[in-house]
């Protein structure tokens, strides 16, 4: 009853269709100006379906310049270990690295993979192409929505979100589990944290050691949101148009980056991409705690109006919107991959 009034207070763990309704209005306003509800395939017109589905996270790794971003390897649905290993041999990426869908659906699949039973556990499950990837060595991350129109030369950063991991703190007393129950939010993460940690979570957690149960920053995994796009400055702005005018036909989305400080960070220095979200990338700053449904709304509203202009204008570059009967086999294939993610769980 305590978590089911906290998430019912909290309208940051509403359903997704129940606060996008108001957007939906929007969108089908949207569409019938463009006369194509597939009017964001032109948003990005490098990225599929310019980032709102279907598209592969490899694909559009392969357009960032690779000094931004972490070593990185696609593997198909079925590869055997023996395989993966000489990939993980040949581009030398070492253990603990990162396992994710290809395709992902809101953080889900995603893996700290320690050791080679933890290779052959997830590859067991996984249904899907994956990715393996290098650990960011950095312990700050932020999302960074960037928006540049087709006709402009520099961008601009219209929010930053940044975000707080799941960690507790050992008094010598409790157990991981039982400090998990002290945070309503950490304990709304229980079930799965069951599954990955299981008989880990009645150990007692010396006092001041520190664990990052979930070490990525995603909402949907516990992670705290933090609105702090107070920290735009002409030098970061800087920083991000150096980037982003390198990654061809990328006009709309959020970065998420991993940082040391955030002063290296402003001068372009100690930082990578996690990843670049396209089409479907929500202005996340919106999820902190702080922020009513009201201003949600507000800022849904702000950044699909730019994605629509953003579109419209490539769109009359000569950039074609999806046809419908495509968007719709799509849209199919999209749900089948959401619903293999959501069988790996």
């Amino acid at each position: 009853m305590k978590l089911f009034i906290h998430k019912l207070t909290h309208w940051e763990y509403w359903p997704f269709q129940m606060v996008y309704i108001p957007i939906y209005f929007l969108w089908a306003y949207y569409s019938i100006k463009a006369k194509s509800i597939f009017f964001f395939n032109a948003s990005n017109p490098t990225i599929k379906n310019g980032g709102f589905m279907m598209e592969s996270k490899k694909q559009i790794y392969n357009l960032i310049p690779k000094k931004y971003y972490p070593k990185t390897e696609l593997l198909k649905a079925g590869t055997s270990i023996a395989e993966i290993e000489k990939v993980l041999e040949n581009s030398k990426i070492k253990y603990p690295f990162i396992a994710k869908p290809d395709i992902g659906l809101r953080g889900s699949a995603v893996k700290k993979i320690e050791n080679r039973d933890d290779l052959k556990q997830y590859t067991e499950r996984a249904g899907f192409d994956f990715i393996v990837q290098d650990l960011i060595p950095y312990e700050n991350e932020i999302g960074v929505f960037y928006v540049r129109y087709p006709h402009e030369k520099i961008g601009r950063i219209t929010g930053i979100v940044a975000k707080e991991f799941l960690i507790i703190t050992g008094n010598g007393v409790a157990t991981i589990e039982e400090l998990i129950k002290e945070n309503p939010r950490y304990e709304l993460q229980l079930k799965v944290l069951k599954q990955e940690y299981g008989s880990k979570l009645r150990e007692v957690l010396p006092e001041g050691d520190k664990i990052n149960l979930v070490p990525y920053g995603n909402h949907a995994r516990g992670a705290k949101f933090i609105d702090v796009s107070h920290w735009v400055t002409p030098k970061l702005t800087d920083t991000f148009n150096e980037m982003c005018v390198q990654i061809p036909g990328f006009h709309f989305g959020r970065l998420d980056i991993m940082y040391g400080s955030f002063e290296d960070l402003e001068q372009g220095k100690n930082f990578s991409v996690v990843e670049l979200n396209g089409a479907a990338s929500e202005p996340t700053h919106i999820y902190d705690p702080k922020h009513n449904l009201l201003f949600a709304w507000k800022e849904l509203a702000r950044h699909i109006t730019y994605m629509f202009e953003i579109s419209v204008a490539n769109y009359q570059n000569g950039f074609p919107y999806l046809e419908h009967k495509a968007g719709m086999k799509e849209y199919r294939l999209h749900q089948k991959q959401n619903q293999k993610i959501i069988n790996f769980q």
